[in-house]
């Protein structure tokens, strides 16, 4: 009975959460954008402006493939109902159940994610860049870690990932890297990742085998293909080519076709390694810079509108987010959250999705 009882209380609050989605994903408008879309992709000369045509046939694919997952879950969900009746006098059935529950649950969980993002860039890809911080050969072994795991949390979630630029440390790790992730909320969720990760451990480059303490930056950035109000003058670039060096070049150490640009006002670097050509370099270079300085940009009308409400916030990337601690214990803890789990090694290898939920649902609270 008592069993009978969780299931029901189960069912009950699936459909209380479909609800609840349904009013957010808003189904019927997304059938009418749709076709709005199809209308625009079969209109006469719309492959004319490859540029515009790629945009909505992305947009396109994008809002079919959540309606389709939307009325998948919502048909599954209205399911469960009928199954439990069988499953009252079938154990076999009742073991189907369970896992129907729990895939439905699951999915829900995904699905109500998406309510967490606000930001007006929050649906799309994102820039990631991972820089060694104080700790010598010990911050750029931790910077290469970090990078791997940032990049394994998104092959868990099923993100395409490609590295623009890595620059490897003097005796081991990295020195900065910068991957670009594709997928829905890219940027949303790669944000909780922004700002400095502390590790503690043993450091195996040292002789005497003593506790080191490493720190590696993380900085994010909307990858956004109109510029907007951005305004980039080429007076205002320092452009310098090198020869590409570890990962990321195909024709590595053959021609000086990396490219590396400094924005004189900002302060802003960024290079890339990996296209084929100076000139493929230089324009991916260009759009990462873009992307960076809307990014600042966000960010300090985030700090104006802080600002207004009498409170404080820190748009640095100074600030210090998570504490990865191997020695004298292990323990991954959230300086902002409190969230904290034991399993450091599960931790680097890319399960971010708890740290990432809580600080979602923090950061969604504090906007409300």
């Amino acid at each position: 009975m008592a069993s009978d009882q969780s299931t029901n209380q189960r069912l009950a609050a699936i459909r209380e959460q479909m609800t609840l989605l349904a009013d957010f994903v808003d189904p019927a408008g997304m059938q009418e954008r749709l076709s709005t879309l199809e209308d625009e992709m079969g209109a006469t000369g719309f492959w004319d402006a490859p540029d515009h045509a790629a945009k909505v046939s992305a947009e396109h694919t994008r809002t079919q493939r959540r309606l389709e997952a939307f009325t998948k879950l919502q048909a599954d969900a209205e399911d469960l109902e009928g199954l439990a009746e069988l499953a009252e006098e079938d154990a076999e059935i009742a073991a189907e159940l369970e896992g129907a529950i729990a895939s439905v649950e699951a999915r829900l969980g995904e699905a109500e994610e998406a309510r967490l993002f606000t930001g007006d860039y929050d649906a799309g890809d994102a820039l990631v860049t991972v820089n060694a911080g104080a700790g010598g050969t010990d911050a750029q072994d931790w910077a290469e870690m970090v990078l791997r795991m940032e990049m394994r949390w998104a092959d868990s979630r099923g993100f395409k990932t490609e590295l623009l630029e890595a620059s490897p440390g003097e005796e081991a790790g990295i020195k900065s890297a910068t991957f670009r992730v594709s997928g829905d909320n890219a940027y949303g969720l790669y944000s909780a990742e922004k700002g400095v990760h502390r590790l503690v451990r043993l450091s195996p480059f040292d002789s005497a085998n003593r506790r080191q303490t490493s720190f590696a930056g993380v900085e994010v950035a909307p990858v956004v293909e109109e510029a907007g109000d951005i305004q980039i003058d080429d007076d205002d670039l320092q452009v310098d080519t090198y020869r590409a060096s570890g990962a990321g070049g195909q024709h590595v150490n053959k021609t000086d076709s990396a490219v590396r640009i400094t924005h004189r006002p900002s302060g802003i670097v960024v290079q890339c390694q990996n296209e084929r050509s100076q000139s493929a370099n230089r324009a991916t270079a260009m759009a990462m810079l873009r992307s960076k300085l809307i990014e600042r940009q966000e960010a300090e009308r985030q700090a104006e509108i802080a600002k207004a409400r009498g409170e404080t916030l820190d748009v640095n990337f100074g600030s210090q987010i998570r504490s990865y601690v191997l020695h004298p214990y292990t323990m991954v803890k959230d300086h902002r959250t409190d969230f904290e789990v034991g399993n450091a090694g599960g931790v680097l290898d890319g399960d971010l999705d708890g740290f990432v939920r809580s600080w979602l649902e923090s950061n969604a609270k504090s906007r409300a």
